[in-house]
């Protein structure tokens, strides 16, 4: 379900109950009469919706983490917030830009409308902007022809569904500004290929990077597809420690 399209149906009613209440029929009420109850419920919950959809249109909204193709950065049960306006201000719904603030970066988390079904929300890193020549070759990005550092950062374990113990390399890199860890699985083949980033889209990986469904199987995310950048861990109901943490 498209929440922002509910709260702004939502909105739309209980504030054209409201105005038809004040401009008609409340004047057709003699002194004392009792407003209607459907006209009593638009005017209280009209200002909390209002709220609701202002705050999560133009500044911060949350989302769950469903999988595991960000780990280590972000996992599965994590709560994030997303900034709303790094990214510049968007109009509700049609998700066109129209105050223009930042751009996004090589390295920010981001998340987005699945390209190939908007009604979902995927998470992952930028790895390339507008015009970038990207190339994955044995488990590391050359960015226009650039290799792009990595350090070896040893393993990380954990249990995948199923009660499997999962171990895999964990890499350090870093991506303009940002330094992140990613994980690499050396079992499977490397996945290589090389493409250039068109105008207007971006190139996304997963840091999970052998198990993540991201740009070098679907292409690339278009500048009005951009929901906002990933900032903080609010919650996490089975890690309370990760609560507050930042998203790098």
């Amino acid at each position: 379900m498209n929440f922002a399209l509910f709260m702004l149906a939502a909105l739309l009613l209980t504030g054209g109950i409201w105005l038809l209440d004040a401009l008609w029929l409340g004047k057709s009420r003699t002194a004392g009469d009792k407003e209607p109850i459907l006209v009593e419920y638009a005017k209280s919950f009209f200002p909390v919706i209002l709220a609701v959809f202002l705050f999560r249109s133009f500044l911060v909204e949350p989302f769950k983490i469903p999988s595991g193709s960000m780990m280590p950065t972000l996992l599965v049960g994590d709560y994030i917030l997303v900034n709303k306006y790094t990214y510049g201000l968007r109009v509700p719904v049609l998700n066109n830009t129209f105050v223009e603030i930042g751009r996004p970066q090589r390295g920010e988390v981001m998340v987005f409308r699945y390209p190939k079904d908007p009604s979902l929300d995927y998470i992952k890193r930028i790895v390339g902007l507008p015009g970038d020549r990207i190339e994955y070759r044995n488990k590391q990005i050359f960015l226009n022809g650039e290799p792009v550092a990595q350090r070896d950062e040893g393993y990380y374990n954990y249990v995948a569904p199923g009660l499997n113990q999962v171990s895999m390399r964990k890499l350090g890199e870093t991506l303009g500004t940002h330094q992140h860890n990613i994980l690499v699985d050396d079992s499977n083949p490397p996945l290589d290929g090389e493409i250039t980033v068109p105008d207007g889209q971006y190139f996304v990986m997963g840091d999970n990077r052998d198990n993540s469904n991201d740009s070098r199987f679907w292409g690339f995310v278009p500048e009005n597809n951009i929901v906002g950048k990933a900032f903080m861990i609010w919650w996490n109901f089975e890690n309370l420690g990760r609560i507050g943490t930042s998203v790098k």
